[in-house]
């Protein structure tokens, strides 16, 4: 039987500093846990704005954990691997 797959969504804006550290630390993290197991959205608001606004985005960049439940926020450039793996549940 086949994991749910991780599904995320991470919000950013251009292709800043932060939003580019942001995108490399969360395709690190997940190639190393995941493997091919997630599905990774990014959304740029200067762009797509409405979607920002739909799911609450108040901070950039901020990811979102949308599946596998409870659904999960972070907000920052996931620098620190150890909690952003705390707060998505994907503790090693």
């Amino acid at each position: 039987m086949q994991k749910e797959k991780h599904k995320f969504i991470l919000f950013i804006s251009g292709m800043s500093v932060k939003s580019g550290r942001a995108i490399d630390n969360l395709k690190h993290i997940c190639d190393e846990n995941l493997k091919d197991n997630f599905e990774l959205e990014i959304i740029d608001i200067s762009i797509d704005r409405e979607k920002a606004i739909t799911y609450q985005v108040f901070a950039l960049p901020t990811l979102i954990k949308l599946n596998p439940a409870p659904h999960r926020t972070v907000v920052g450039d996931l620098t620190d691997k150890k909690k952003v793996l705390k707060i998505l549940d994907l503790e090693e």
